[in-house]
């Protein structure tokens, strides 16, 4: 059995415009080395099309939050470097990877790992696997700073981080982490 934190992992958030396919407009990225949670990287970018007024009442940012910020293509190279991992992980990552895959059409996705699908498995049962919903179950946001809120890219990312590190916890290996059935004689492996 391999021990999950032998990989390097990114969490991910994205924030949208609104429009479909969505384009970006914020960004967050949280390193997990060791299975500790790192430092968050978070930028605003101007997207190519105006933020539609759903997407403002999800996120709260408005077209001016965004008018004086640089195009995705300037953060471009420190993106690149901060996703730069063994593996990703998002909640509800094809969302997620779908934004990433636009904006950077040259960038090969690493593995990936999905909170919302790695939840339903590894702890069964909840009725709601939403990330506010796992969120408040797990008191993930305790002790996030109080500029910190739902629905922006920097606390989706920090909250997804904590929940993923619990998973790992849970599923005490990388194998099963994966979904991988234990090899012949480790079957104790599996909860």
């Amino acid at each position: 059995m391999t021990d999950w934190t032998s990989l390097n992992f990114v969490v991910v958030d994205v924030e949208g415009n609104g429009q479909q396919p969505p384009d970006l407009v914020e960004l967050a990225a949280v390193p997990v080395v060791g299975g500790v949670i790192g430092e968050p990287l978070s930028w605003l970018v101007k997207p190519d099309a105006p933020i539609k007024h759903f997407a403002l009442r999800i996120h709260g940012l408005t077209n001016e939050d965004v008018a004086d910020c640089p195009s995705f293509e300037t953060v471009t190279g420190d993106v690149l470097a901060a996703l730069d991992a063994d593996a990703l992980v998002a909640h509800n990552a094809h969302v997620d990877l779908g934004v990433l895959s636009r904006k950077l059409p040259d960038w090969e996705s690493p593995e990936v790992f999905d909170t919302l699908k790695l939840a339903r498995r590894l702890v069964p049962g909840l009725d709601s696997y939403r990330l506010g919903n796992l969120v408040e179950a797990y008191s993930l946001a305790e002790g996030l700073p109080d500029d910190l809120r739902p629905h922006r890219a920097t606390y989706d990312a920090l909250v997804a981080a904590r929940l993923f590190v619990l998973l790992g916890a849970k599923a005490a290996s990388l194998e099963e982490l994966r979904g991988q059935p234990p090899e012949k004689g480790d079957e104790h492996a599996l909860f």
